[in-house]
């Protein structure tokens, strides 16, 4: 299989580069990143219609992957919870060698095959729930056995990937291709390849939310009160929706734990 992702920067001496034409040169390079997903669309549409539906039966959507992509999948997931006012385990990131893995590599822990679905069946994972694999190159075996055991299990699984073609593609029902091209740093892979999967990962739960009914208007009417900065902004989309003040906003709002309770207490 011939890796885009791991073919040659079109920079060369980089080394001999200054620090301006360092950053702009990347940057260069990181604004090709969205075009090229406008192309996925599509398929991310489809993917993100599919995981509402599992959803609504009690689904729930994983992400599943190793390092940069590992770790993408858990922000992603963790934010829901903040966000949305969601369970945590609503939308779960998984990252080959467990938890420490997300501060610190694993030495080869990405490439076992059978790994990923020992993990995911710490969660019980059924045919309600859909598995997304994250992986640059496409080839990442503990991200493919999962998806390959979900697949013989009827488990819904789809991909996030920057090759066509990949070997994880082929074992995911809605595979999601991002063909972002070779890296500035060869093969550094937590760089444009990173930034496609960490759009698209955005796009994927923000869609899913806005569709499962936790935004009204264009606001977070169930996010967590979790400091003083959610409050206050809680605070002021219950005045927004009234006619009280700041005080008697922020009071119905510490007392009822989100702005959807509030709007509900309100309206009878």
């Amino acid at each position: 299989m011939n890796k885009i992702t791991e073919s040659d920067s079109h920079y060369n001496s980089l080394e001999k580069m200054s620090t301006e034409e360092l950053l702009n040169n990347i940057n260069k390079e990181d604004k090709t990143v969205p075009s090229i997903i406008k192309g996925s669309i599509k398929e991310i549409s489809i993917l993100v219609d599919i995981i509402v539906q599992k959803i609504n039966i009690g689904g729930r959507l994983f992400y599943i992957g190793a390092g940069t992509s590992g770790r993408l999948g858990i922000l992603d997931a963790s934010e829901c919870p903040p966000t949305f006012g969601v369970s945590n385990e609503l939308v779960i990131g998984i990252i080959a060698g467990g938890d420490s893995a997300i501060r610190k590599a694993v030495e080869f822990a990405e490439d076992d095959p059978n790994l990923g679905w020992n993990d995911l069946k710490e969660f019980n994972i059924n045919i309600n729930d859909v598995v997304v694999g994250i992986a640059a190159s496409g080839t990442t075996p503990y991200v493919i056995g999962a998806l390959q055991l979900c697949q013989k299990n009827n488990i819904t699984t789809a991909c996030i990937v920057c090759n066509l073609d990949s070997p994880l593609s082929l074992v995911a029902d809605y595979p999601i291709e991002v063909i972002v091209g070779p890296e500035f740093v060869t093969g550094s892979t937590r760089m444009k390849a990173g930034t496609a999967q960490k759009l698209v990962l955005n796009m994927i739960t923000t869609s899913s939310m806005i569709k499962l009914g936790k935004v009204l208007g264009n606001k977070m009417i169930d996010m967590q009160l979790s400091n003083t900065k959610l409050i206050d902004r809680g605070t002021k989309m219950v005045m927004k929706k009234t006619s009280y003040s700041y005080d008697k906003a922020k009071e119905l709002l510490n007392k009822h734990g989100s702005v959807r309770e509030v709007l509900k207490y309100i309206n009878g």
